[in-house]
C-alpha cells in the first residue's frame, strides 16, 4: 500500500507531512492534556480557519496572492497571544480566554467565508484535510515547524514539565512562568496550523488529544506517555492517509476514527490487566 505513496510526489508530500504531524501533535498534546487545556486546540483551530478564510477572501475579492495556509498560521499565532493576554486579565477565571477566542474565531470565519463567496473545494480541504493538497513548499514549512517545536520542547522540557504539574513550585524554583507559558501557547498554535493540511480544521484537536488519552491509560510515567502517544499518533495518521487515499475520502475522519479505535483498545486492555491482577490477589 505504501508503494503508491512513494511513487507520486504529491503522495510523498502527504506521507512525509503526516509523519511529521503525527510526531509533533501528540508530543505537544501530552503537555496540553496534562495542563487541562485540551479545548485550546479547538479555539486555535477556529482562529486558524478565520485566517484561511481571510486568505481566500483576499484572493477572490482583490486578487492578492496570499496563501491561505500561511494566513491561517499567522492568525493562529496571533490568537494564541490573545489567549495568553486574556488569561492574565482573568486571573481567577483563566479558562474564559478559550471560549472568548473560539467565539471570535468562529465569528470572523463566518464573515470571511461569506465575503469569499461561500464554501468551495479549497475550503473543504482545509476543513477536513486532503491527501492531495500538500505542496512541497508546505512540506518544508511543516518540517521547519516540527524541528523548531521539537528543539524547544527538548530545550525547555524541565520547565514545561514542572509548570504542567506544579506551577507554584516551578515559580519558587526560579522558572519564569510567563515566558514559558507564552512559548508553550505559540508552539501549540504552530502545531495546530501545521496539522490542518492533513487533519483539517474541525478535527485537528483530536490528533493532539486522542493519542494522549490512549497513552495515559497504559503508560507508567510521563515520558512513556509521550512516547506511546507519538506511536499512536503515527499509526493513526498513516492509517488515515492510506484509507483516505484508497477510499477517496478526507483523511481527517479516518485519522480520528483510528485514534478512537486505539483509545477503545487501550481502555479494554487496561481493564483486562486490572481484572487479571484482581483475580491473582483473590487467589
Amino acid at each position: 500500500m505504501l508503494s503508491s505513496f512513494l511513487q507520486y510526489e504529491f503522495l510523498r508530500n502527504a506521507l512525509y507531512t503526516g509523519l511529521l504531524i503525527g510526531f509533533i501533535g501528540p508530543l505537544l498534546g501530552t503537555f496540553v492534556v496534562v495542563r487541562r487545556l485540551s479545548l485550546i486546540a479547538d479555539a486555535l483551530s477556529h482562529v486558524t480557519l478565520s485566517g484561511i478564510a481571510f486568505g481566500l477572501m483576499l484572493d477572490k475579492k482583490f486578487g492578492v496572492g496570499i496563501s491561505p495556509f500561511y494566513a491561517g498560521m499567522s492568525f493562529s499565532v496571533i490568537g494564541s497571544v490573545f489567549i495568553e493576554q486574556l488569561r492574565r486579565v482573568y486571573k481567577a477565571y483563566q479558562e474564559l480566554a478559550i471560549p472568548i477566542i473560539l467565539s471570535g474565531g468562529v465569528g470572523l470565519s463566518v464573515i470571511f467565508i461569506s465575503l469569499a463567496n461561500g464554501f468551495n473545494t479549497d475550503l473543504f480541504n482545509y476543513l477536513f484535510g486532503s491527501v492531495t493538497a500538500v505542496s512541497r513548499q508546505d512540506l518544508w514549512t511543516i518540517l521547519i515547524v516540527a524541528v523548531v517545536v521539537t528543539a524547544l520542547i527538548g530545550l525547555f522540557y524541565k520547565e514545561l514539565f514542572m509548570l504542567s504539574f506544579d506551577e507554584e513550585h516551578a515559580v519558587v524554583s526560579g522558572i519564569h512562568a510567563r515566558r514559558i507559558h507564552f512559548l508553550f501557547i505559540v508552539l501549540t498554535a504552530l502545531v495546530i496550523a501545521a496539522s490542518i493540511r492533513i487533519v483539517g480544521v474541525l478535527l485537528v484537536s483530536a490528533l493532539m488529544t486522542l493519542p494522549v488519552a490512549a497513552s495515559i491509560r497504559i503508560a507508567r510515567g510521563f515520558k512513556q506517555a509521550i512516547l506511546l502517544s507519538i506511536v499512536f499518533g503515527e499509526i493513526s495518521v498513516i492509517s488515515g492517509l492510506i484509507f483516505g487515499y484508497y477510499f477517496e475520502i478526507p483523511p481527517g475522519g479516518t485519522i480520528v476514527l483510528t485514534s478512537i479505535l486505539i483509545l477503545v483498545v487501550t481502555i479494554l486492555v487496561k481493564k483486562g490487566i486490572q481484572r487479571t491482577r484482581t483475580k491473582r490477589v483473590k487467589t
